[in-house]
């Protein structure tokens, strides 16, 4: 029996069938029998999400040969993808037809369906997560039809499968609204931890993206800041000095060293203190995806929330306060973005600016401790968990949290009647 594990190493599970379809006509093949024999299906993606949100307990489907654009609209500027199309791929294949994405995450392993699926999202633009460059789709529903959305067809669809968890088909095709190849300079700065907040809305206003990481058990944060530039005369990092700061320092000697500290968590602070004084002030410039993204290859945990935009730096103080407080040694930095609104029921920007706190531990540390610490605090200022990311949230207590969640679930009624698409982490946190 095949076993999936996602790719933190957190989730587990042993599928009954594993299937690699070519096409959606086999997807539907997939459906239909599983509706028939009364069990599931889950088309998995990458594994790149923290929780079991994709993890298959009846057929599991590869994406193995859905990648790839189909489909370019030069006048429209959107582009169609199929929806097992990695982001990296994609970014690559945009770049030589001269387009781009308007703004992404740090990540870009993930496949497209998967991604959008869980509100993927990067800080600050005009539309930050990949959900909201969305004009249209295709999916497959747990009754086997295939049912096309935009903004004329379906738009409740559209609307609501943008951020779909996976509850309410398996995504074939993606269509995204792109934009002319741009490219983006970016800034990264140490600041201290005062001058960081008390200049964070400035920031936050003067600049395209802003991505900020604090080193807990310091007073030291990294602030990198991304503009657009007008053309595409760019200066990229040269090839030794990427190699040492994104490979050696930020990936191999950092994990190295994690090794070594989670077995001595006393000498954390003092890691921390020199890890965030090893990180010097740079400036660089590339055409956009190669900005926004890095590699991440030591392996960790990650629970992250969106509270409401106004009560972001009051939350990030609060949070600094009670790891100070514990006996907790934390060795990953803390990430800071922040979002405009959007209109996506589940999205976790829905109707509301928002504010990014993401926590981080070494796949080797225990991360439990850690996120049930900061996790009442995330939820008293009204905080909304990302659905890729661990946190303890159930049906009972989401449903407050967003406007329309009724709607969604009166949409995978619909579509998924005999939860075709259900597994234990959708019956957590939609019930069943």
């Amino acid at each position: 029996m095949t076993e999936w594990t996602n790719w933190s190493g957190l989730e587990s599970a042993r599928p009954l069938r594993v299937e690699e379809p070519t096409g959606t006509g086999a997807i539907v093949a997939a459906v239909q029998r599983a509706r028939d024999e009364g069990s599931t299906v889950k088309m998995v993606g990458t594994g790149h999400s923290f929780t079991a949100i994709s993890a298959p307990e009846g057929t599991m489907l590869r994406p193995t040969h859905l990648g790839g654009i189909l489909a370019v609209d030069r006048d429209a500027m959107t582009v169609t993808a199929l929806a097992g199309t990695q982001l990296k791929v994609l970014n690559a294949q945009l770049e030589a037809l001269g387009l781009s994405l308007h703004n992404m995450g740090d990540i870009a392993e993930q496949t497209l369906a998967g991604a959008t699926s869980t509100g993927t999202h990067g800080t600050g633009g005009v539309a930050a997560s990949l959900s909201a460059q969305i004009c249209g789709l295709e999916l497959v529903t747990g009754t086997g039809d295939v049912v096309a959305a935009s903004g004329t067809e379906n738009p409740e669809l559209l609307e609501h499968a943008r951020v779909g968890l996976g509850a309410l088909g398996v995504l074939t095709t993606l269509t995204f609204r792109v934009e002319p190849l741009f490219a983006l300079e970016a800034t990264e700065t140490p600041m201290s931890w005062d001058e960081a907040l008390d200049g964070f809305d400035e920031r936050a206003a003067a600049h395209h993206h802003v991505d900020t990481y604090w080193f807990p058990h310091t007073d030291r944060l990294v602030v990198k800041t991304n503009d657009r530039l007008d053309d595409l005369d760019v200066a990229p990092l040269s090839r030794w000095r990427a190699w040492w700061d994104d490979e050696f320092l930020s990936n191999s000697l950092f994990g190295a060293l994690n090794h070594v500290t989670n077995a001595v968590p006393a000498v954390i602070p003092r890691f921390n203190r020199l890890s965030s004084r090893m990180l010097s002030a740079r400036t660089y410039s590339d055409v956009a995806h190669r900005v926004f993204t890095s590699p991440r290859d030591v392996v960790f945990r990650e629970m992250e929330y969106a509270v409401p935009r106004e009560a972001g730096l009051t939350a990030l103080r609060e949070a600094r306060a009670a790891i100070d407080a514990s006996d907790l040694r934390v060795t990953f930095p803390v990430e800071i973005r922040t979002t405009p609104a959007d209109d996506i029921p589940l999205s976790t920007s829905s109707g509301r600016d928002s504010f990014y706190l993401a926590f981080h531990t070494h796949r080797d540390a225990d991360h439990r401790a850690y996120f049930a610490l900061l996790e009442p605090i995330l939820r008293a200022h009204d905080g909304r968990p990302h659905w890729g990311k661990v946190h303890t949230r159930t049906a009972a207590d989401l449903a407050p949290a967003y406007p329309r969640f009724a709607e969604f679930l009166a949409l995978r009624d619909r579509l998924d009647p005999d939860r075709v698409f259900a597994n234990p982490y959708l019956r957590r946190v939609l019930g069943d």
